[in-house]
């Protein structure tokens, strides 16, 4: 659950759409961490990830100290990259769905690099 703040306001006085994408990005940062990741570390110590598109469908408004619960999924595997589907609910109305694609990065090199097996397998409980 993440809680609304002023911060997180625009002039109409609901959820901004620039920090309905930062608290996505804060969901992602949380799956990562709790799969014992990174978003610069895939688990192989060197590959991280890169965001390649972001698509935001909005469907209600948040406000001031809403709880919002954001439910992620990964799906959609390629050799170098993969995509984060997110759920954004207050209670049980939606209030969002956004879609990012990540390419798996290598930050030594600066090139696109290939998804870690190892990462691969911990998300689909697959090996």
């Amino acid at each position: 659950m993440i809680k609304v703040q002023p911060r997180d306001l625009n002039y109409g006085g609901h959820l901004a759409n620039d920090s309905l994408v930062s608290l996505v990005g804060t969901a992602r940062a949380r799956m990562f961490f709790d799969l014992g990741l990174s978003e610069l570390d895939l688990g192989d110590g060197r590959t991280g990830v890169l965001m390649s598109d972001l698509v935001v469908n909005y469907r209600s408004e948040a406000f001031l100290f809403d709880e919002i619960l954001v439910e992620t999924h990964v799906g959609e595997f390629t050799r170098a990259g993969f995509r984060l589907f997110h759920r954004m609910t207050k209670g049980k109305i939606l209030v969002g769905l956004v879609e990012t694609g990540l390419a798996a990065f290598d930050y030594h090199s600066r090139k696109v690099a290939p998804l870690p097996r190892g990462f691969v397998a911990l998300v689909t409980g697959k090996k």
